[in-house]
């Protein structure tokens, strides 16, 4: 068998989006698996809505899953230009081949007259489609149509009896009427071609053994066969993905959580556990396990081992895989992790000392149990690096609303203000002294603190969290806790 060369062809026409992420990944793996090339080509033969920002969009969206190529744009390689609008010589030339054996022709037809017909086919109960019109015309009828001042795009003939068969890797044999389908448009009228006629040409060109895409393009298949067929093309092998759905079982779509990769990256996700959630999206390593390293999906992959059916983008499964690595990292590399987070959000300096970075680690080990995305330290965390939170309604209903609460507070600002050592044992023998001091449970005074101190009820330790803040701060934000809360504006919501 010839070396396995499979290609990630994206259009550069908008976001990059994660299930755009699902199909290179899913190539890359096999490649790597293979010990073969992953190439990158770029298909921006939609030249309307082309945009060179795009195309960047791709490249940050591969590198920050941690996918490399082999062959690609930036890097070149034996096939390349790997731009399609740098190879439309080529495609012209081939387009000239197939109208020379007859195998395509001239259409002349205008927008607007063929979406009449295809109203008139609606309204018969009919199937829109092209309805061939010019696909006999005589050259006498091309050069009156030419005077007229018409353009023309190109059309490619396809059958009209029998079958075509496509063995695919993933969905097994599929079989097509070759009666069901019309003549294609292969180059437009501004000599681009479509995507159908250049994606058969570079998948030759560039000697890719394996196309392995989304099902929504198996229909499509049926026509590259043909032109394949055409051409004197063998065609690779064919492997169509599984759909990626919502939780709610339709396409994935905004309504279902973030959808370009850009915005999982700004979500707090990392990139080795989407790495690890999107190779299970679709492919089964033939156990129960779930949490596996790169090296090791590379090794088990197969795309036997893919299933036909759709699988479901699930946003608290991914969130879930996403806690479970950030248990795993060392708080060395969370913390660097997290910092440009905390910098971007204004809440800590971009170039820090190693005092201050080391503090920082302290508070990722004490955190990262509790933390499922890297954004919670500029969220819910907050309280760690500033002193502007927020009180949560839980915690001023639960615990910041009692009449008795400012007067412990107060208390205990007193009592944590003396201490000569700031540890968390010192701290936690002064508070846990209130509440026998007060006859009361030790939790009706650590409690209060959290809500006092942090904004929120639940959290990590709560001796461990004090000794990591400022001893000044925490007895500051007990004192303004207890007078907010003895002046009544620290009532839930619901109460005014």
């Amino acid at each position: 068998m010839s070396e396995v060369r499979v290609r990630f062809a994206p259009a550069p026409t908008g976001f990059m989006h994660i299930g755009n992420l699902h199909t290179a990944l899913f190539n890359w793996l096999f490649a790597r698996n293979q010990g073969g090339k992953f190439v990158l080509r770029i298909e921006d033969t939609d030249e309307v809505r082309f945009t060179p920002e795009a195309v960047n969009v791709i490249y940050e969206g591969l590198r920050w899953l941690g996918l490399d190529w082999d062959e690609g744009p930036d890097i070149g390689g034996p096939y390349g230009p790997y731009i399609q609008s740098e190879r439309l010589e080529l495609y012209q030339s081939k387009v000239q081949e197939l109208l020379a054996a007859g195998k395509a022709y001239e259409c002349f037809c205008t927008p607007q007259e063929l979406e009449e017909r295809r109203q008139m086919m609606r309204a018969r109960g009919l199937p829109p489609r092209y309805d061939g019109r010019c696909a006999n015309l005589t050259e006498q009828e091309r050069e009156r149509l030419r005077a007229e001042g018409r353009t023309s795009c190109i059309r490619f003939r396809v059958k009209q009896t029998g079958k075509t068969v496509i063995k695919d890797i993933i969905q097994g044999e599929v079989v097509y009427d070759n009666s069901l389908i019309a003549d294609s448009i292969i180059q437009k009228t501004s000599g681009f071609p479509t995507y159908h006629l250049a994606c058969v040409i570079d998948d030759a060109a560039m000697k890719i053994t394996h196309v392995i895409r989304a099902v929504e393009h198996l229909p499509n298949t049926q026509l590259h066969l043909q032109l394949q067929e055409a051409l004197g093309i063998e065609p690779p092998q064919y492997a169509h993905l599984p759909l990626v759905l919502g939780p709610d079982r339709t396409k994935l779509s905004k309504r279902h959580g973030a959808v370009s990769v850009v915005e999982y990256a700004k979500m707090g996700y990392l990139p080795e556990a989407m790495f690890n959630f999107l190779a299970l999206l679709g492919w089964a390593p033939g156990d129960e396990q779930e949490i596996l390293p790169p090296q090791e999906i590379i090794k088990r992959f197969s795309l036997q081992a893919c299933s036909a059916s759709p699988s479901v983008f699930d946003m608290q499964k991914a969130e879930w895989m996403n806690g479970e690595y950030i248990k795993a990292m060392a708080p060395e590399e969370l913390a660097r992790r997290v910092l440009p987070f905390l910098v971007e959000a204004g809440l800590f300096e971009a170039d820090p000392s190693p005092e201050r970075m080391a503090w920082l680690v302290r508070v990722c080990e004490l955190m990262r149990e509790r933390v499922k995305r890297l954004t919670v330290f500029t969220t819910w965390a907050r309280y760690f690096f500033t002193d502007e939170y927020e009180y949560e309604q839980r915690a001023r209903q639960k615990w910041l609303n009692r009449e008795d609460t400012p007067q412990k507070l107060e208390m205990l600002a007193e009592r944590l203000q003396k201490l000569q050592r700031w540890d968390a044992e010192s701290i936690e023998e002064a508070v846990r002294g209130l509440a026998a001091e007060l006859g009361v449970g030790a939790g009706q005074v650590i409690h209060p603190c959290r809500a006092a101190v942090t904004g929120t009820t639940i959290g990590p330790s709560l001796f461990h969290l004090l000794e990591l803040l400022e001893q000044s701060d925490v007895v500051s934000r007990l004192r303004r806790t207890a007078a907010l809360a003895a002046g009544g504006q620290l009532r839930p919501a619901q109460e005014g």
